[in-house]
Formats: C-alpha cells, sequence, structure tokens
C-alpha cells in the first residue's frame, strides 16, 4: 500500500502503513490522533524521503510544492575558493554551512549554488538592506522577472524568494513546501530559538548557510543550527584571503587613560560590584556566572546597587573623554579616507555625530536616511559616518578603509564583523581597524576576549 506525504502547517504528514524502519530513520515522527498520519517536522523531509526509498515502499509525495527551474549560469567569473566552496557544499549532499570572510564574495556562491541545485529558492536574511541587495543581485543573474519577496511590504513569492528571517518565522507554516532549496544568509542568526522554528518548517531537501563568524562548536545552539542547515562544509578565514582576495590590513590598538575624577569614580564603582560578586561567590568566568549575578542582583537593593556600579564601572570605561581626542586625532591623519566610526550604544553615537558634526546611523535611523547616508558614504560626498551596532553586518561600503572602534561588546563575531565591513577589495586600498581602549579598566579583558581570532593574530 502506498504512503501519502503532505504538507501542513510547517510539518509533513505521512498517511499510511509505515514501515518501522522508516520511523527508526526519522527523529521526531509520533503519531497525530487528530489527523490519523504520522507527523513529522518538514524539515525531516529529505530523511522521509531517502528512507521510504531506501526501504522501497512506495509513496504518492504531495507534500513538495517547488518546481525545478532552467536557470541561466551566473553571470560572473568565479574565484577558486567560490568553486570550491560549491564543490564542498554539493559533495555533503548541498546541505552545509559555508564560512568566507566579510567581502569574500559569499553571494557568489549562493548564486552558483542556485544554479546547481536548480529548484525554487528562498534566500533568507537578517535585514530589510540584505533583502534588497540579494533582490538586485539575484535579478542581475536569473532576471528580474524569476525574483520576488516576502517582507518590508512586499508578499509576492516566486521562484526566487528573499525574505527576511523575521518574515520566515511569520510564513514558512504557509509557504514551506514551496521551495528546494533554502540559503540562510547570515547563518549565525539561526542560534535564535524563532529562526530555528522558521527553519524547520521549510521541507526543502536542500540548504546553504553563508556566514563569516559561525557558532561555535562549544555553543550548546551549534547542534540546533546544524540540524537545520548542515554542519560547516568549507571555511577560509580572513588571513587566507587577505592581500589577494580582500584587502591587506593592520589593526592598531589605541589606550587611553581616565582622568583623576572618572578613576577614582571607577574604583569606587568596580570595588562595590567585586565586593558584592566575592561575597556570594560567584565566579563570573565560570559557566553561567553572569546568569548567577543577575540572579542574585534582583533579590535585594544591595544586588541592585551592585548592578549599578558594574553599569558605570563600564560606562566609565567605555566613554572616556580622552577617547574623542584620539578619534579627532585619527579623522585628521585621515582626512583623505573614508571612515567608519563603531560605538556600543546610541548616546555614544550621537555624541560622536555632534562633536565633530557626522551622520550617525542607529536603529532609529529612517531607512530612506540610512540607504542616502551610505551612498554618500560609498561614493565619497560624505567621508565619516559613525554607527553603534546596526552596520555590524550586512552593509556594502567598499571604499571605507579606515574603522575606528571606541566601543564594543567582547563577542570576537562582532569584532571580526567591524573589521570585515573596511576589508572589501580595492585597488590600491590598505584598511587599517583602530581599536581604542581605556586603560586599566575591564575594557582591556573585553578587547582580548574580542580579539581571540586568528584575524588578529
Amino acid at each position: 500500500m502506498t504512503v501519502s506525504l503532505t504538507f501542513d502547517r510547517g510539518s509533513l504528514l505521512l498517511r499510511g502503513p509505515v514501515d518501522d524502519g522508516v520511523r527508526d530513520h526519522v527523529p521526531e515522527a509520533r503519531e497525530d490522533g487528530r489527523v490519523g498520519a504520522l507527523r513529522v517536522p518538514a524539515h525531516r523531509y529529505h530523511l522521509v524521503v531517502r528512507a521510504l526509498t531506501a526501504r522501497a515502499q512506495a509513496y504518492e509525495d504531495r507534500a513538495r510544492a517547488y518546481g525545478v527551474l532552467d536557470l541561466p549560469a551566473p553571470s560572473v567569473a568565479a574565484r577558486d575558493y567560490q568553486r570550491q566552496a560549491v564543490d564542498a557544499w554539493r559533495a555533503g549532499g548541498r546541505r552545509g554551512v559555508v564560512v568566507l570572510p566579510t567581502g569574500a564574495g559569499k553571494t557568489v556562491v549562493a548564486a552558483l549554488a542556485i544554479a546547481d541545485t536548480a529548484r525554487s529558492t528562498l534566500v533568507v536574511v537578517p535585514t530589510l538592506d540584505l533583502l534588497h541587495q540579494w533582490f538586485d543581485m539575484l535579478a542581475l543573474h536569473f532576471g528580474a522577472e524569476r525574483v520576488g519577496a516576502v517582507g518590508g511590504g512586499e508578499h509576492r513569492p516566486a521562484d526566487l524568494t528573499v525574505t527576511t528571517y523575521d518574515s520566515a518565522y511569520l510564513h514558512l507554516d504557509r509557504l514551506g513546501d514551496r521551495f528546494g532549496l533554502v540559503v540562510w544568509d547570515e547563518a549565525h542568526h539561526l542560534a535564535a530559538p524563532s529562526a530555528v522554528q522558521a527553519a524547520r518548517m521549510a521541507l526543502a531537501p536542500f540548504a546553504l548557510g553563508l556566514t563569516a563568524t559561525p557558532v561555535d562548536d562549544g555553543d550548546e545552539r551549534a547542534g540546533a543550527v546544524a540540524d537545520v542547515a548542515g554542519p560547516v562544509v568549507f571555511r577560509r578565514e580572513i588571513g587566507d584571503l587577505a592581500g589577494d582576495f580582500l584587502s591587506p590590513y593592520e589593526v592598531v590598538r589605541e589606550k587611553v587613560r581616565l582622568g583623576p575624577d572618572e578613576r577614582a569614580a571607577y574604583d569606587e564603582a568596580s570595588r562595590r560590584f567585586r565586593d558584592f560578586v566575592a561575597a556570594r561567590g560567584i565566579r563570573l568566568g565560570g559557566q553561567h556566572g553572569w546568569r548567577r549575578f543577575l540572579e542574585a542582583a534582583s533579590r535585594s537593593s544591595e544586588g541592585r546597587a551592585a548592578f549599578a556600579a558594574w553599569r558605570e564601572q563600564r560606562r566609565l570605561a567605555l566613554a572616556a573623554p580622552q577617547k574623542l581626542e584620539v578619534l579627532e586625532r585619527l579623522l585628521a591623519r585621515h582626512a583623505a579616507d573614508r571612515v567608519l566610526v563603531f560605538t556600543n550604544d546610541n548616546g555614544a553615537a550621537y555624541e560622536v555625530s555632534r562633536r565633530f558634526l557626522v551622520p550617525a546611523i542607529t536603529h532609529q535611523t529612517r531607512p530612506s536616511e540610512r540607504r542616502a547616508t551610505l551612498q554618500a558614504l560609498r561614493d565619497g560626498r560624505l567621508p565619516v559616518v559613525v554607527t553603534s551596532r546596526v552596520l555590524n553586518e550586512g552593509v556594502d561600503v567598499p571604499s571605507v578603509g579606515v574603522g575606528v572602534v571606541l566601543s564594543g561588546t567582547a563577542t570576537v563575531r562582532e569584532h571580526v564583523q567591524r573589521l570585515g565591513r573596511i576589508l572589501r577589495k580595492v585597488e590600491g586600498k590598505r584598511a587599517v581597524l583602530y581599536e581604542v581602549v581605556t586603560e586599566g579598566t575591564s575594557e582591556e579583558a573585553v578587547s582580548a576576549r574580542r580579539r581571540d581570532h586568528d584575524a588578529y593574530r
């Protein structure tokens, strides 16, 4: 008797006598008495088909609604490592993550993979800016008539569709059967629970993840990413490509000191924070140490005072007045260059904007203003732009060769992304990333942690 496969609100239903051997090879398969069928998350579709085929069990596939496409070869001269990436992905069963630095042409890898797979494709991106960039890229290679978008006020699925992670979460329970390949741009976003849930609703047998900063193997979320996108199948780092395919670069650390008053205030705030932590035996460097501190701090006025002290000492370190003096000197040194200034928060970005009369881009910036500002930076009408954290990824400004990190988090991902913003290859460009750090404060340890990457060795 034939087994019937259907797509149902982000999952797969198997009706009919399913062989026990099939069940054994499909994780999370469970009987759903409401509909009288075996229910499986949609992203297990490729395992279901493989298991049915291996057991020679007849089946009728009513689940897949995606088509086979006749696509032209992408109109681009691919580099050797880009072709090697696609070869490795194909060898992995067309499921896997490709790790390449920002500026190394991950979209070219995607275009080659889309043409190679020749199936209806969904590209999922984290921002609307990237949605528009990918739309234009797909239209260039495969024709605008084939390309649609879901998100940003549009709902126009097509053979090749671009959407955001947020829109995928909202719509893949209905659209998850329409694509044979899903490309996850900035695939580290799949570590978020909502993104994983969206990915589990897509039955596409093929998946390609693209990122410069994959989720670490030691991260408990790495398994969820591999489950929906596949393992890392190809990897090149900044050091592998710098000079040949990325701009040569250097990283310079500039140290500043707190003034006497700021130093006294910093030391007092730091002492109050450390005393609270020590009194409760909390090891901040241990597993879940920070979470334990937050839990303890929420239970008493003394704890809330300790948290306020931590925020104060952090504010003093990140916003040291001498940092702006260093920035003034660096902007004068690079008056003929285009510069991106990075801060950790909007307040610092707006302070730089006011003092140096340069535009700021934050999450509060209107999309039209943001696009106009970035275009002016690209073509040289604006030599300097300051941003908080919204330009860490997904922005193409190849003319920018100087980055100044005034403040940031301890994450390696953020620091590598900021370096990547200035590495796109332009003839004659030598990029430089300045990191301004307050000496004798916790910011030195933050700087050391975020530089734990081959790009800084």
